[in-house]
């Protein structure tokens, strides 16, 4: 009786290691999982390429913007969690997406901004001055989904070229070039509910 009882104590505690283990490694995931909206860090230095979250699928980009585009570069990720294949149609809101840069401070003057979409939807990129006071991630989008584009200072939107264009294929990429003063600003995919799904960032131009 002596053996049975030190055996079943053996058991459970075998039991109770693993269903700790267990819990740390759910606990483990789940944490590395938030941080998939837009919200970049205020260090100069956003997280980004090397820097993979879990749950999306990144694409290798099939195009790539010509060598010795004009001031400082900027890449900018857009990317979606979860799909496989190329989605049409508009988004539904709570579908996770993101957008991240690869600096969030830069100097100011020109630079250019390269976004690539990883992605499986269509995606853009839109910069927008941010008040003072506001934050990234606060625009109220309208029934149409999307937010105000009210002082735009510039779009990447052209697939596979620069500037304006009917939006950024999956693989694909799109590059403009600007000069911004000293500021915060917004950077944000404009598709229907794309913004509201977690595609925003903030520059600091110093």
């Amino acid at each position: 009786m002596r053996q049975l009882r030190v055996f079943r104590r053996w058991v459970l505690g075998v039991a109770v290691a693993g269903a700790l283990v267990a819990a740390g490694c759910a606990s483990t995931v789940h944490q590395g999982g938030g941080p998939m909206m837009g919200g970049a860090s205020s260090a100069t230095a956003g997280p980004m390429m090397g820097a993979a979250v879990p749950g999306y699928h990144y694409s290798q980009v099939a195009c790539a913007p010509p060598s010795g585009l004009p001031g400082t570069r900027v890449t900018v990720l857009l990317a979606d969690m979860g799909m496989t294949q190329v989605i049409g149609g508009t988004a539904p809101l709570g579908v996770h997406m993101m957008l991240r840069s690869s600096l969030t401070s830069v100097a100011a003057g020109q630079l250019s901004l390269v976004a690539e979409n990883r992605g499986w939807r269509t995606h853009e990129l839109v910069v927008l001055p941010l008040a003072a006071g506001a934050s990234a991630g606060h625009r109220v989008p309208g029934a149409d989904g999307k937010v105000s584009e009210s002082g735009s200072l510039g779009e990447a939107s052209a697939n596979c070229a620069t500037g304006t264009g009917a939006g950024i294929t999956a693989r694909g990429a799109s590059w403009t070039s600007l000069t911004l003063v000293p500021g915060r600003y917004e950077l944000l995919c404009n598709l229907p509910n794309h913004y509201a799904d977690g595609m925003w960032s903030e520059l600091t131009i110093t």
